[in-house]
């Protein structure tokens, strides 16, 4: 396949935003994506860009991304967190992902971070074995632990 993968610009996020609602569908939480595609042009390209995303295109369709943003880690210094990696149903099998990932390495590498980390879902065991033989280290043992905007209001509501 003669894809290319190139670093996003605004008008990709049409079918960004595609992309990652069929990963929530994927994912089983069809109704979990807030971001619009207008949320992810004012993030990615406004005056305080919060993300940068590769894209994959084949015959001028995006059919895959990389959206990763920068941490820092009390442990390590700089890191980035790959928060998706996506690649659509259709080109699964291709080697999109191992394109993509080695964009995100390597970008990792020329900014100096001392880490790239994400998630994967539990049950999603082709994703973990596809992780563990880049010589990612899946850490069982960690719980993500978050709180949702309800969750936020909630905990504000109570310190007060």
């Amino acid at each position: 396949m003669n894809y290319s993968i190139r670093d996003s610009r605004a008008e990709d996020m049409e079918q960004v935003i595609g992309l990652v609602q069929e990963l929530a569908l994927f994912e089983k939480e069809p109704q979990a994506v807030e971001v619009t595609r207008e949320d992810l042009v004012k993030d990615g390209f406004g005056e305080k860009k919060l993300f940068h995303c590769f894209v994959a295109e084949l015959d001028n369709q995006i059919v895959g991304i990389a959206l990763v943003y920068p941490r820092y880690s009390t442990w390590k210094g700089p890191v980035i967190h790959l928060e998706d990696l996506i690649v659509s149903q259709k080109m699964r099998g291709s080697g999109l992902g191992t394109a993509l990932l080695n964009e995100v390495v390597k970008y990792g590498h020329k900014l100096g971070v001392k880490r790239i980390s994400w998630e994967v879902l539990d049950w999603n065991e082709p994703a973990i074995e596809f992780y563990e033989k880049k010589g990612a280290n899946v850490m069982r043992d960690w719980d993500v632990v978050q709180l949702n905007e309800e969750a936020i209001a909630n905990y504000i509501e109570n310190i007060k």
